[in-house]
């Protein structure tokens, strides 16, 4: 990412370019992140093909003003990052499903960031619901967040007795690598702490973009956090308002032109047709 570029992606998110990648500077990057550029899946319900290319990436957060999900965001707020001094790894997760039961392989993707003065922060803006401000890395104990509580762990055995060394445990052991996200006490996902690079999560986006079994292909989601700390999220087209204080209104949008009109007026996406949920593939 070029000067130009990251100029232009700091005036996207409200952020004037910082002198030092601090962890003061990377927490005020995390929160207008998360308040200006949306978690959404609307490219696959519009035909729109997701390439996980840094340029790619940049056109659309940047350029076409849209947001994206786990593998966009974080891909691209990486690039940001790195692009200002900051010391980033682009790091693998499972997301936690029904049952506590683990996603496919790459199926997240999120950050580890180090800053400048000593940080070293798990940096994750494209998980919907989560953090506000980095999560610090190393920390073991409660870390609170206008987001929720959270925990990083080390992670247990999972649903197959395997430790996170491929090793079989009949204890229910600590794994050794693999860490766990809690927020609220209930496992998020599990990150494994291997460098990886963009390319390697191409499985991971190719299988939620197209698998019936994935909820992102089951469903439209558009959110994102607002300035006094609640969210607002349009699910197809229930519009859901939260409070700081997880107090919720919900209104159904009637109209094409409601849907749209919500769309730009507060996740500043200007559509041309109301996305639909379209039926995936047979990949299970």
């Amino acid at each position: 990412m070029n000067s130009a570029q990251a100029d232009a992606y700091l005036r996207r998110i409200g952020v004037a370019h910082p002198a030092w990648p601090t962890v003061d500077v990377l927490r005020e990057l995390h929160l207008h992140h998360l308040r200006t550029v949306p978690f959404e899946n609307l490219s696959i319900h519009l035909g729109e093909e997701i390439v996980l290319d840094e340029k790619r990436l940049l056109d659309k957060v940047v350029g076409a003003r849209r947001g994206g999900f786990c593998y966009e965001l974080n891909g691209a707020f990486g690039a940001l990052l790195e692009s200002l001094g900051f010391d980033v790894t682009l790091l693998a997760a499972r997301v936690y499903g029904e049952e506590g039961r683990l996603g496919v392989p790459y199926d997240h993707l999120a950050l580890r960031v180090r800053t400048v003065d000593g940080g070293d922060w798990l940096v994750d803006v494209g998980f919907g619901a989560h953090s506000h401000y980095p999560l610090a890395f190393g920390e073991r104990g409660e870390q609170v967040d206008p987001g929720g509580t959270f925990r990083v762990i080390e992670a247990g055995v999972d649903a197959a007795g395997v430790d996170a060394a491929g090793e079989r445990s009949s204890g229910g052991a600590t794994a050794s690598g693999d860490l766990d996200v809690l927020r609220d006490g209930k496992p998020q996902y599990r990150l494994e702490t291997r460098p990886r690079v963009l390319r390697d999560f191409v499985t991971g986006l190719w299988w939620h973009s197209t698998s019936p079994v994935s909820h992102f292909t089951q469903s439209l989601v558009c959110s994102r956090v607002t300035e006094d700390g609640g969210r607002i999220t349009l699910s197809g087209r229930r519009f859901t308002v939260t409070s700081a204080d997880g107090r919720k209104e919900v209104s159904d949008l009637g109209t094409d032109e409601e849907v749209l009109g919500v769309y730009r007026e507060r996740f500043g996406i200007d559509l041309d047709r109301v996305p639909t949920v379209q039926k995936a593939g047979g990949i299970g």
